[in-house]
């Protein structure tokens, strides 16, 4: 029996939020439960009684535990397997400031940059048009980040210091969104932003997933 069930959906950002950390900690030992999210599996009575808002992702476990929203699950799996990913308890003032950089990303990235994956991704599998005064607000919001965001990266290595952390992986799946929505300039153009995005992507095991997944895709196209 494996260790967790992972109920989440494929090309999901916040699946794949959970996913990054449990590749990066090398922990296999779960079950992947996908979710068709164009019909509506995640607000079937089913998964709205494991996730009250009727969402991905969710972890249950085999003796009843269960706990929602991405980053959350990932804090709570890199504690519980003890992946590198986290600074150490005693470390107080390194706790704090990867705390601080994990609600920059919620609150000053993840949000902008959602609404524009939001308006230009998913709708146009919803067959809606993207509204693009909420494009051109949000992508303000995303470039005013990251011009905070280079300057702070001229003295640290990651998002949270010198060493890759949760917070780094929080960021992967949103900022391949803004690129496959034709935005990777807000990347590309900032010379610390992108040093760093390349040490991210270069790290073997998320190379690994993202390789298997682009394979995954392919395979299904393949067989339609």
């Amino acid at each position: 029996m494996p260790a967790f069930t992972l109920y989440g959906s494929r090309g999901s950002t916040n699946t794949d939020r959970v996913r990054l950390t449990l590749a990066e900690g090398g922990f296999t030992d779960y079950e992947l439960v996908l979710l068709n999210l164009q019909k509506r599996e995640q607000k079937s009575e089913e998964n709205m009684k494991r996730h009250p808002w009727g969402k991905v992702p969710v972890i249950t476990f085999p003796e009843g535990f269960a706990l929602y929203e991405s980053r959350a699950i990932c804090k709570y799996l890199a504690r519980k397997y003890s992946f590198p990913l986290l600074p150490p308890d005693s470390d107080v003032e390194a706790a704090a400031l990867f705390d601080q950089a994990q609600s920059a990303e919620m609150l000053y990235f993840a949000e902008p940059a959602g609404r524009i994956a939001f308006e230009k991704f998913a709708k146009k599998f919803m067959g809606l048009p993207p509204d693009e005064a909420v494009v051109s607000n949000a992508l303000r919001s995303v470039e005013m980040f990251f011009d905070v965001a280079e300057r702070l990266l001229q003295h640290e290595d990651y998002m949270a210091g010198m060493d890759f952390t949760l917070t780094d992986i929080y960021y992967i799946p949103l900022i391949q969104r803004l690129f496959a929505c034709g935005y990777g300039d807000v990347i590309l153009s900032r010379k610390a932003i992108s040093a760093w995005w390349d040490r991210c992507m270069n790290r073997p095991a998320i190379q690994k997933m993202l390789a298997a997944d682009k394979e995954a895709v392919a395979a299904a196209a393949a067989s339609k």
